[in-house]
């Protein structure tokens, strides 16, 4: 072969290899039952990493040129800790074997203490084992909102109005959206002191909101349709009376239903449209980082470290039964495995692993144990039947133990059954001031979930003065997204999407 040729080929062989090492992308699986592992932390050279999803996939970006001894760390409770180097990697499937625990290996250097022991050790050791000072994290936000109508019954018993009919009303309910989802995610560094007053900034690197545009669009339509009828059948200076069963509201009509007194409005408003557009950009900017920068704090404040938790097994843990079930293997350490149960059968359940040499508690699962809220007057009932979630803490560059990874899933059911009538009148029409009338009887039940997940990818220690000199700004809004795109995020660690995600797309 001639040696120029070879060189060329053997250039690019060595660029192409190159390039696939940029990011290792793999499925952890139990070596016993093949079942994906979620929540094992996948980290390069024990300093940044990443989490693996409920399905067990991770993707993990190397961002430099990798060396002979650059190695990924894995590590997920019950398991043994696995490295793989990063230059001989090659599989997509990494295969995790589950630790076995003889007794006599915990009890080398502690003592047989009593569940009621650990529990105390745990809430005395709360102050000390986790980090309350200023820190600054790498982390990835995403929210997921699905919302479920299971019934939407409109009955039209009397209508003045012809348009407004059965008919009518079917095909307004037959467009309305069953089914719909919302998924934002984030990437940031946030800088905050967990225990002080506003110490919390958000500085926001890129955001996506992935939801379909077409459910907007029906609304739209559906106002238009609305107008077009009001504008034909309602009188000027007209006013609304709603009544629902006892209840009766007054409301002034909008004016824009009629004639050309909109016209010149019209006009200004065009004139401003350019700069309106500005204001409206940049209030979504920050609307967007106030509210998600709030829907963490109170994400990670909900935490059992925090007095306020609903979490309070530590706080109020009189109120709580334990059991110690077993003991298992987490980043070289021993954990307790212990269970929580409310006495009163009310609150959550849960399971607990704690550190056994300075019983800190490095994972707690939970759930509720019966409906948190049921209101049910007049017709109208409220339901909120779901609240669970988990929090992972590993310890930091401080050797605190700090959040790594949060998920609280929220589930709640609204309804209303009921008359509505809804009565134009007018004082300005000689005679009698009802003009129409609509009376109908409305059955609606919506559900709706949440789920709010949280990775920190790196979490260090910074001072008060460094804190005070990050200025925080609102310059990003969230990219909007038909259907799921890999490249989104190509180059950044995030947590990787699960098959609902990859799956949704806007309906064409």
């Amino acid at each position: 072969m001639n040696p120029k040729l070879f060189l060329v080929l053997f250039t690019l062989f060595i660029f192409q290899w190159s390039q696939t090492q940029n990011s290792i992308h793999a499925k952890l699986i139990d070596s016993t039952t093949q079942k994906p592992i979620a929540f094992a932390t996948i980290e390069l050279n024990k300093k940044s990493g990443v989490i693996s999803n409920d399905n067990g996939v991770f993707q993990i970006y190397l961002n430099k040129k990798t060396r002979a001894n650059d190695s990924l760390f894995i590590n997920c409770l019950g398991y043994e800790t696995k490295r793989v180097a990063v230059e001989k990697f090659t599989d997509s499937i990494i295969v995790l074997s589950q630790k076995s625990i003889e007794l006599d290996e915990v009890l080398v250097s502690n003592k047989a203490y009593t569940v009621e022991e650990i529990i105390e050790k745990t809430q005395e050791n709360l102050a000390t084992n986790y980090d309350f000072e200023y820190t600054k994290s790498r982390l990835f936000y995403r929210q997921s909102d699905h919302n479920n109508m299971i019934k939407n019954i409109i009955a039209i018993n009397k209508s003045t109005i012809p348009e407004i009919n059965q008919k009518f009303v079917d095909s307004v309910l037959d467009i309305m959206p069953k089914n719909s989802g919302n998924y934002t995610e984030l990437l940031g560094d946030l800088y905050l002191k967990p225990i002080a007053e506003n110490a919390l900034k958000l500085d926001i690197i890129k955001a996506s909101n992935l939801y379909d545009k077409n459910n907007e669009i029906s609304f739209e339509d559906l106002e238009e349709k609305f107008n077009t009828i009001f504008k034909k059948h309602i009188k000027r200076d007209s006013y609304f009376k709603i009544k629902s069963g006892i209840f009766g509201t007054k409301e002034d009509i909008d004016s824009s239903f009629f004639g050309d007194a909109q016209a010149d409005e019209d006009i200004e408003k065009t004139k401003a449209f350019i700069d309106e557009q500005k204001k409206k950009e940049n209030e979504r900017k920050q609307n967007f980082l106030r509210y998600r920068k709030r829907a963490i704090a109170n994400l990670e404040t909900s935490s059992f470290i925090f007095e306020d938790s609903f979490l309070n097994f530590l706080e109020k843990s009189n109120r709580y039964r334990f059991e110690l079930l077993d003991y298992q293997f987490l980043n070289g350490e021993f954990v307790y495995k212990i269970t929580f149960t409310p006495k009163r059968k009310e609150g959550f359940k849960g399971v607990l692993y704690i550190n056994t040499d300075d019983f800190a508690i490095v994972r707690v699962d939970y759930e509720n144990v019966k409906n948190l809220k049921n209101f049910r007057l007049l017709g109208i009932s409220y339901s909120e039947y779901l609240k669970k979630g988990t929090f992972i803490y590993a310890k930091n560059n401080a050797a605190k133990y700090a959040l790594k990874y949060a998920e609280v899933e929220n589930g709640n059911k609204f309804g209303i059954k009921r008359p509505l009538k809804i009565i134009e009148k007018n004082k300005h029409v000689k005679g009698r001031r009802k003009q129409n009338e609509i009376s109908t009887h409305i059955h609606f039940i919506v559900s709706n979930t949440t789920k709010k997940e949280l990775v920190v990818f790196e979490n260090e220690s910074i001072t008060e003065t460094a804190f005070n000199n990050i200025t925080e700004k609102a310059k990003v809004k969230p990219t909007y997204l038909p259907k799921y795109d890999p490249e989104f995020w190509k180059g950044y660690n995030v947590m990787e999407p699960n098959q609902a995600i990859k799956d949704f797309k806007s309906i064409e």
